[in-house]
Parts: structure tokens; C-alpha cells; sequence
């Protein structure tokens, strides 16, 4: 086939990626710590420097990095939502060429150290992989402007070591694998949730019960498979926080196979495992609402 049509300019976007900000309160003699990654992505009109190197109408992304550090003053980064909701309204409100704003945010958590048996007020010792994840969009000026905040939880590494099994699968002249009702069960869970509302919400605490919620659930559901987990955990949270309209889970099956330890006469009965990293198998699961709000651009890249 021969396409013959006229060729455009079909879609655009561009920002600041990865702006590492860290912001230490200094209200007291106790201090806070707020450790993030911010990237900044506009639509507008800029069409023209795309197809005629005119720059006229785009704001710099050097522009845009400069604008994250000082919005991470005031208003300050506590809560993360609310600073990406700010900042995203000021790219829309205050740059005329621009009618959508997108701010992605991963949030780095710190603990605080204890000397003795009493919290230090200024060292902390940081937490990993698991980060908080927020994305915020923004459109439309001022008189017809909407919001939309997805909160999420990205290398949430979760293990347990019974309570799983995986059965009575398909099989067909390829199958190998043989089917177990008491395995461990370990995931690296991306977890993300959209909100029905973006305003009088408290960022921080739903953030905590939401986490909390889906670990509870992890731990104390008895899997058949990594699917119904996943879905068990999304309806438990909708269930918990009408405030959200849906819930996206993605979990890696972080495999451990038994050691064959048969060889060196030594009993091996679910207590030594090899970890092996890949491939493995990556599971997906959106659980929703049906009266869920329209996700609009929510979850456009």
C-alpha cells in the first residue's frame, strides 16, 4: 500500500524532566524533610517550533525547572499533591500559549534516625526502592479549569512465604510447569489510584491507608493466583476511600523456586529458595467503579 496524504504535525508535547528537589522545613528545632523527582509536561500551541523553528510562543524548559524549585518554597511541598496542583495551575493560568499542564512527581521517603530511645530532629536514613508516586493535570484557563490527581506507590516490594498457590491452569503441549498450593508469593507492586475529587482531600493520610490497605490484604487473602490478589487489593481500597474512582495494579511475579538440595542428601521442605529475577510473569489489573467520573487526559502519557 502506497499512502499518498499530507504530512502533519499530529501530536506534541515537551517539559522539564527529572528535577531532583529536596526541601527541608526549618519551622523549629525539628526538622522536616520533603525528597522528590518532579518532571513538567505542557501542551499548547506550540506547533510552530516543531514545524517552522519558531520559539516565540515556548517557554523554556530551563524555564519550567526554575519554576518547580521555587513553587517547592511556597507553596512548599508538604503535601506533594497539593504543590503539583499549584504548579501545574500556574503553567496553565499564568503562560498564555499553554492549555494543559502535567506534573509527575515520585516521592523519596526518609526515616528519621533515633539516638537512644529518642527521635534525632534533623538526620534521617532513606527508605527503599518503594517510592510515592503523584500526577497531576491541569486544563483549561481559569473559567472552565479541571483537575485531575492519580496518587500511586511505584517498587512496593511485598513477600509472604504461604498462603499462595497456582492450579489448575491451562495446559497444552508446552506446559511444564507443575501445579503447587502452597508457594511464595513476592511482587514489586506498582500501584495507582485516581481520585473522584481533587479538592479538601487529605494527601497524606489517604496515601498511608491506602498503602496500609493493600499490605493488609496481600497478607491476609488466600491467592489462587497473583490476578485475584491484585484484584482483591484494588476493591479493598475502593471500598475504603470513596473517593477514588479506579485503581491500577501491576505486579511483577518475583519467582523463588525451591533449591534442589536432594543431591547433597540434606531434606529441603519450603526453606531454601533461589531467587530468580527473570523472566518472569507481569500481571496487570484495572479495578474501577461503574459510576467512576470520565478520567479525561488522567492518564494520557
Amino acid at each position: 500500500m502506497e499512502l499518498t496524504g499530507p504530512i502533519m504535525l499530529s501530536d506534541h508535547r515537551y517539559g522539564k524532566a527529572e528535577n531532583r528537589i529536596v526541601r527541608i522545613y526549618r519551622d523549629g528545632v525539628r526538622h522536616e524533610i520533603r525528597d522528590v523527582n518532579v518532571s513538567t509536561v505542557l501542551r499548547g500551541e506550540f506547533a510552530d517550533a516543531y514545524v517552522a523553528g519558531d520559539q516565540s510562543k515556548v517557554l523554556p524548559t530551563d524555564t519550567q525547572k526554575q519554576t518547580a524549585y521555587a513553587f517547592a518554597k511556597k507553596p512548599g511541598l508538604q503535601p506533594v499533591e497539593d504543590y503539583a496542583l499549584a504548579l501545574a495551575a500556574h503553567f496553565v493560568n499564568e503562560i498564555d500559549p499553554v492549555r494543559r499542564a502535567r506534573i509527575e512527581l515520585e516521592e523519596y521517603a526518609w526515616q528519621r534516625v533515633s539516638v537512644g530511645e529518642r527521635e534525632h530532629d534533623h538526620t534521617w536514613v532513606r527508605q527503599g526502592p518503594e517510592v510515592r508516586t503523584a500526577t497531576v493535570t491541569v486544563a483549561g484557563k481559569e473559567t472552565d479549569q479541571r483537575a485531575w490527581v492519580i496518587g500511586g506507590v511505584d517498587g512496593l516490594v511485598i513477600l509472604k512465604s504461604t498462603g499462595s498457590e497456582f492450579a489448575d491452569f491451562l495446559v497444552d503441549d508446552f506446559t511444564v510447569l507443575e501445579p503447587t498450593h502452597d508457594r511464595m508469593l513476592a511482587t514489586s507492586l506498582t500501584a495507582q489510584w485516581r481520585f473522584a475529587e481533587t479538592t479538601g482531600v487529605d494527601w497524606d493520610e489517604v496515601y498511608a491507608g491506602i498503602r496500609a490497605r493493600m499490605i493488609e490484604v496481600f497478607a491476609t487473602h488466600h491467592s489462587k493466583a497473583l490476578q485475584q490478589t491484585l484484584f482483591e487489593m484494588g476493591k479493598a481500597v475502593l471500598r475504603a476511600y470513596p473517593i477514588l474512582a479506579e485503581v491500577r495494579l501491576a505486579a511483577p511475579n518475583k519467582h523463588h523456586f525451591a533449591y534442589d538440595l536432594g543431591r547433597f542428601g540434606i531434606e529441603n521442605h519450603g526453606e531454601v529458595f533461589h531467587a530468580d529475577d527473570r523472566p518472569y510473569g507481569l500481571i496487570h489489573a484495572t479495578v474501577a467503579r461503574e459510576d467512576a467520573p470520565d478520567a479525561g487526559p488522567a492518564w494520557e502519557p
